[in-house]
């Protein structure tokens, strides 16, 4: 829904009065600038909201639907916090200094800086671990959330294999990989969907020329598109075999499969299996 200057002008005042402790309104044009985005920020968190697309019917004021969205951004900013919190215990790197560095360092700064009410727009860190989740049109608490939740889903299914059998493959795929800017869960996918396309069990890690074979006869006589589904319905069976039945964990996980399956066709394609497996 959009607002007029004239409403939301009113805001940025009010806003303003409120960081400078109540002494002016006059700020610099940069700060109310600042300002202006918060307004604009908590009115599209308030408009994602469930009980005011349903309790709101008719155009609300600026001024209150404002107020709900940074209601809203609190809520989320607790929510965030705890979620964290609720991955911290169980959380491991694998040794990759980039996620080891986010999780535990940048978080923490984030939640120490952000400014709920003045700058809720502000997403503060460059988040250098990269989810299989594009987060571009994120930002602020929204942003932060987002990447927490990838993280939580990322978590869960490694912990579903023995770290040691983690590491090698890891390190099968890049000897510098901790300290690489990589997505270890999608490297542990795209080892899944060798296995799976060779019909190889997992516990037999060492690929041989038969399972080249296999991978290239599938990708020969299949369709990219019901290789995706083939592989989805496959991390589906396997993560509820493990008790993970989160619908939203299995989507999030089998995002990858496109980029997965272009490297494995080309590299079927290429005779160069062998350099993946």
């Amino acid at each position: 829904m959009k607002y007029e200057m004239e409403e939301l002008i009113p805001l940025v005042g009010w806003l303003a009065q409120k960081y400078t402790s109540g002494e002016s309104t006059s700020v610099t044009y940069e700060k109310a600038e600042q300002l202006m985005e918060a307004v604009l920020y908590c009115i599209r968190e308030a408009e994602r909201e469930t009980e005011y697309a349903v309790a709101a019917p008719e155009r609300m004021t600026a001024e209150k639907i404002y107020h709900i969205g940074a209601e809203a951004v609190e809520r989320k900013t607790k929510t965030a916090l705890k979620l964290y919190h609720q991955i911290l215990p169980e959380f491991h790197s694998y040794e990759n200094q980039c996620l080891q560095d986010t999780m535990t360092k940048g978080i923490p700064e984030f939640f120490k800086w952000y400014d709920v009410r003045f700058a809720p727009q502000e997403t503060i860190l460059t988040l250098d671990y990269p989810v299989l989740k594009d987060l571009s049109a994120y930002t602020g608490i929204d942003c932060i959330f987002q990447w927490l939740v990838c993280i939580q889903y990322e978590q869960r299914f490694l912990r579903l294999f023995p770290e040691s059998n983690i590491i090698s493959i890891l390190l099968r795929y890049d000897e510098e990989y901790r300290e690489n800017i990589i997505n270890l869960a999608e490297i542990f996918l795209f080892h899944f969907a060798g296995h799976l396309f060779a019909e190889k069990p997992f516990t037999g890690q060492q690929f041989d020329k038969t399972d080249y074979n296999k991978i290239k006869t599938v990708f020969q006589n299949e369709s990219r598109e019901d290789l995706k589904k083939e592989f989805k319905l496959a991390l589906k069976l396997f993560l509820k075999g493990a008790g993970e039945e989160e619908p939203e964990m299995l989507s999030y996980l089998a995002t990858a499969s496109e980029e997965i399956l272009v490297r494995m066709e080309n590299a079927s394609q290429n005779e160069k299996l062998e350099v993946l497996f």
